[in-house]
């Protein structure tokens, strides 16, 4: 009775209740593919279900996108038109279903397996109309580009806003370049064809499919190779460098200094 009388009993009896809840609820909610997978059904019929399931109440069951957040960002854009390949790199790199409204939907492990995922790209090419479609294997090799023509075309298009070497940069109200490193060919040749939030479209008219092929070599290239002027410090550019600089020249300069003076006195 002494310690139930204690000023903290009622908050840690709060806190555990919330952890008791927290564990139940992980334990019993669906995942983000909430529809099961099943041998033998329609691709796009299986797509279907998987959208009812986890993409409609944002995206509306007819695709036409969702509502206003009070700030005015639509917190699910039209997919109408959006095609395959749209679908195949928001999914594919876990940025689709999102965690959170924000500026900037932050790519995480994919929630869908590559069949699931493969299956909502094909409903949605068929249900909402035509739009670019998932590139094929022959732009995607890095053996198939020209190293020095996806450099010149990476420097013209590219470089401004993901850095030099694909390492990324900031944008304006938040958003951001995201590091191209680590990132499957196909979904760099899918964001070149359908322009994911901040990025441009580059249709075949702009860049070829070979051009595109280019720039992953490239960037396949940047990843693969070691630097040659040693400790690459991220390739952030003469910003991450200089900082390297100060921090450590500085630090350097400041021990030297204390070092030398306690050796006069």
């Amino acid at each position: 009775m002494r310690h139930r009388r204690h000023p903290l009993a009622l908050v840690v009896l709060l806190l555990g209740a919330l952890l008791v809840a927290g564990m139940a609820y992980a334990a019993v909610a669906p995942t983000g593919a909430q529809a099961s997978e099943a041998d033998g059904v329609d691709e796009i019929a299986y797509g279907e279900e998987l959208f009812l399931a986890n993409c409609s109440t944002c995206h509306g069951t007819d695709g036409a996108g969702g509502y206003e957040t009070a700030d005015g960002r639509v917190a699910g854009p039209s997919l109408i038109g959006v095609g395959a390949a749209s679908v195949d790199f928001q999914v594919g790199t876990g940025r689709m279903p999102a965690q959170a409204s924000g500026p900037q939907v932050a790519a995480r492990e994919p929630q869908f397996s590559p069949e699931q995922t493969a299956a909502l790209a094909a409903y949605v090419a068929s249900a909402f109309g035509p739009g670019p479609g998932i590139p094929d294997g022959e732009f995607l090799d890095p053996a198939n580009g020209d190293v020095a023509e996806g450099a010149e075309l990476f420097r013209v298009n590219c470089a401004m806003c993901h850095n030099f070497a694909g390492s990324g940069g900031a944008l304006t109200r938040g958003k951001y370049a995201p590091n191209l490193r680590g990132v499957e060919p196909v979904h760099i040749y899918e964001a070149m064809v359908t322009g994911p939030q901040s990025m441009p479209v580059f249709s075949d008219d702009t860049l070829t499919p070979q051009q595109k092929n280019d720039i992953i070599t490239y960037l396949d290239y940047v990843e693969t190779t070691p630097s040659a002027g040693g400790l690459s410090l991220g390739s952030l550019g003469p910003v991450g460098d200089g900082l390297f600089v100060w921090v450590v020249g500085i630090t350097g300069l400041i021990a030297c200094a204390v070092w030398l003076g306690a050796k006069s006195s």
